[in-house]
């Protein structure tokens, strides 16, 4: 069942807009959707804006219309428009069927004329509107085929005015190119108030969606969504999954905590280190920025004299997460050190640091909370920046040590 927060505003109908002053605007309470699925809230930051349009991105195959589909019974009873401009409506309820998202309340509409789609609107006044996809979108008055830049760029516009006038929370599915970028203009992403993208390989089971702009919530939130045979299954304890198949005493491995939006998340850092067979080392990253692995290597090289020009260094976040702070600096080190020694990391340690150009560990943010949930997660030691026990409340069962070099981490190993 759907909950609504906030006083629900009378739906006002597309006609144009009327200019007033600021101090008379009134905010009153800010109306969310909050749909019962934990993730998907946390997500939007406590539940679906009225008003709002979200874009939703990922690879082929990785899970947006199996999401959009089940959006459906998240909101259920309020009434859903599901433009599909891709498949029949037989296709999708199928899906629903499928899902067990067959319901009542979800209108579908086989269109790809904008100015259809807002009559349709305007006569059901649903609650949300999920359009999959954009790129199949076009608007009569405007030159180009459909998926042009021109045609992208007015049909997203049109449909954020009609979000606004409606006040119906309005959710586009996109493409992506090879490269993994959202296809289309770039000021798609700038229209919009949301952009959830879909990260993870989708030929395996798990999924991480990821708000990288929330103008309603916390940017870089995540959500983690098992794939099954009936569709996407919170994962509550994305932690426990990440880290479940990671073996003890094993070279090359070591534990992070990372804070993903307001949520830690623990996840294993794997790296093989071997000699090289070619002229050039190969370096090679999934996980991880590329060029983050190698300004590491060139710290351990210049700064703790690692011999690393002659060998190859692959590197892996197991469980298809992509991190993108810093602080997963020391355990991504650790790792290389660990691999090219073979000398295994203690099994009770976790490491959260930033790596300076000096090889200086730097501090890092909401320490507490990354303790807390190491400590929930079993660990019982934890390798942080000494900077950081400024002010640190203590957590029971977590023994700290604090290191203030990489020179320090790596008389660790072993």
């Amino acid at each position: 069942m759907v909950e609504e927060t906030g006083k629900e505003a009378k739906r006002p109908s597309l006609r144009r807009a009327q200019p007033q002053p600021m101090d008379v605007v009134e905010i009153g309470e800010m109306p969310r959707i909050v749909t019962g699925g934990a993730e998907l809230d946390r997500l939007m930051g406590g539940g679906i804006m009225r008003g709002s349009i979200a874009l939703v991105a990922g690879d082929p195959g990785i899970g947006k219309s199996t999401l959009m589909t089940e959006l459906g019974r998240y909101v259920d009873p309020l009434t859903v428009l599901y433009v599909t401009g891709e498949e029949s409506p037989r296709q999708v309820k199928l899906r629903a069927q499928r899902l067990g998202a067959a319901t009542a309340n979800v209108l579908l509409l086989a269109e790809t004329d904008t100015a259809h789609i807002l009559d349709a609107a305007e006569d059901t006044a649903p609650d949300v509107v999920i359009i999959d996809s954009i790129q199949t979108m076009y608007h009569p008055d405007v030159q180009g085929a459909a998926g042009s830049v021109s045609q992208i760029r007015e049909c997203a516009a049109v449909l954020m005015r009609a979000a606004k006038a409606m006040n119906a929370a309005v959710f586009l599915v996109g493409h992506v190119t090879k490269t993994g970028s959202i296809a289309g203009p770039r000021v798609l992403e700038h229209l919009v108030d949301t952009v959830l993208y879909f990260e993870g390989d989708r030929h395996h089971g798990y999924r991480v969606l990821r708000a990288v702009k929330n103008r309603f919530g916390s940017t870089n939130e995540i959500g983690v969504f098992e794939m099954t045979g009936t569709g996407l299954r919170e994962v509550s304890n994305p932690s426990e999954i990440f880290l479940a198949e990671r073996q003890a005493g094993l070279s090359g491995s070591s534990v992070i905590c990372s804070v993903e939006g307001t949520r830690p998340v623990l996840v294993e850092v794997q790296a093989l280190v071997t000699p090289t067979s070619y002229g050039t080392p190969q370096r090679a990253a999934t996980g991880i920025d590329p060029r983050r692995l190698q300004l590491l290597l060139a710290v351990l090289e210049k700064r703790e004299g690692l011999s690393l020009g002659g060998h190859d260094v692959f590197l892996n976040v197991a469980g298809g997460v992509r991190l993108d702070e810093p602080a997963a600096d020391l355990g991504v080190a650790a790792s290389i050190a660990s691999s090219l020694h073979d000398l295994a990391m203690a099994a009770e340690n976790v490491l959260i640091g930033e790596i300076g150009l000096g090889g200086e560990v730097r501090g890092v943010s909401k320490l507490e909370l990354r303790l807390r949930e190491s400590e929930k997660m079993g660990f019982t030691r934890a390798i942080v920046p000494k900077i950081s026990l400024q002010g640190l409340v203590p957590v029971p069962g977590i023994k700290i040590h604090a290191i203030e070099s990489v020179s320090e981490l790596l008389g660790l190993l072993g």
